[in-house]
């Protein structure tokens, strides 16, 4: 099962309007737990941020972390790139729309990409596992910052990172170049690439794992075999939400020892 084409036909989908897309988005916050963990320590870092602060968004995808930092600062400047120009198109097209001419979407390479002491806060959620020359990015992203700056990574752990492994032969996420980050590893990594302050924490423990499962991977494994499956989504998630909402409070009330998932916060 390929997860790409699914994600594509899905934001196609929810493209046809602004509501359509707003409502992508709420739906994105509410099913994945990826989601709770970002916004939550994207809110403490805003309680020490001011108004003239400039972001990044590395590797945007649909959008939905660059709406929300567009909706808790409306005078932030954020920058939002992507390797994909259709859907970087997208994206300007929705947020022209709403009117928000402080966010700016643009189709970048991030293995190329460095402006020096320009941002207060780079995001790279869900990016890092697919680029192979991470280091060249990361020195990247650490020059880009400003001093006291803050890079925000969300990325899979070497447990279980990529849903143990293979998925019937192939990356349940293909763009994938490595399954996952060993906890130290992306550390001493980060690090090296001339980040003072490293913190590192896990993220998925064995609620969250079973949480995505229910509400994300079987949906979209039902959703690779038919697309008929889409008509009854709404009732699957009647039922299933609860207990994934549920599942992700808990995940997201216990320190882990181990995780699928892992939370980085490096500062220059």
């Amino acid at each position: 099962m390929r997860y790409d084409p699914i994600k594509k036909n899905l934001g196609e989908f929810f493209n046809r309007s602004p509501w359509l897309r707003k409502l992508f988005y709420h739906l994105l916050d509410l099913l994945l737990l990826r989601s709770w963990y970002v916004q939550y320590e994207l809110r403490k870092w805003a309680k020490k941020a001011g108004n003239k602060v400039h972001v990044l968004d590395a590797g945007s995808g649909f959008g939905q972390y660059t709406y929300f930092l567009s909706r808790m600062r409306p005078e932030w400047n954020i920058l939002a790139v992507d390797v994909k120009e259709e859907q970087v198109c997208d994206c300007n097209g929705f947020f022209r729309r709403l009117g928000r001419e402080q966010v700016l979407f643009k189709t970048a390479d991030l293995l190329k990409m460095r402006h020096d002491n320009a941002f207060d806060l780079i995001l790279s959620i869900d990016v890092m596992e697919c680029i192979a020359d991470d280091m060249e990015v990361f020195r990247n992203f650490q020059h880009s910052l400003k001093e006291g700056g803050m890079l925000l990574v969300s990325t899979p752990s070497d447990i279980n990172g990529s849903d143990e492994g293979r998925n019937e032969g192939s990356w349940f996420i293909e763009e994938q170049v490595r399954e996952g980050y060993n906890i130290d590893e992306i550390q001493e990594k980060l690090r090296a690439a001339g980040f003072s302050r490293v913190r590192a924490r896990y993220s998925y423990g064995t609620m969250g794992r079973l949480s995505w499962k229910l509400s994300v991977k079987l949906p979209m494994l039902l959703l690779g075999y038919s697309k008929l499956f889409f008509v009854i989504l709404p009732v699957y998630y009647l039922f299933v939400y609860p207990v994934s909402f549920v599942l992700n409070m808990l995940d997201m009330g216990v320190v882990h020892r181990s995780g699928s998932g892992l939370i980085v916060k490096a500062y220059k």
